[in-house]
């Protein structure tokens, strides 16, 4: 099994930055590409950005490549979601998942959260 768990959200005014965590452990190869996805109240989970380790393509929301950046900590199996300039649109639970995919796969379907098995339980960013 895979546990994820992630870490850094909080309040931050309009503007300030913050960093997400996700923490993997478990079994072993288990999972080959992680994705954070966020979900707004009211709205459905859409994918933010994500990660294929081997190779370290990195994939992103048109609408946020320009202020999110993911990155990826091989040796504590955790990924990073650095977020800048942020806004009171980016307002949301944040959760990442975890996939054993192949690289050619999750380039067309990173951003579909269907197709996620492994999910965290979630950090909530708010900014005002």
């Amino acid at each position: 099994d895979v546990q994820l768990v992630e870490s850094g959200g909080g309040s931050v005014q309009a503007g300030g930055s913050l960093r997400l965590s996700c923490a993997a452990s478990g079994v072993a190869d288990s999972w080959n590409a992680m994705t954070w996805f966020r979900q707004a109240p009211g709205k459905e989970r859409v994918g933010v950005a994500g990660i294929y380790f081997y190779g370290g393509a990195t994939y992103y929301a048109d609408s946020l490549k320009e202020r999110f950046s993911i990155s990826l900590d091989d040796a504590k199996k955790t990924v990073y979601l650095q977020m800048n300039s942020l806004n009171s649109e980016d307002t949301a639970m944040y959760y990442c998942a975890a996939a054993f995919v192949l690289p050619t796969w999750y380039a067309r379907n990173w951003h579909k959260a269907t197709d996620y098995i492994y999910w965290g339980q979630g950090t909530q960013v708010t900014v005002s």
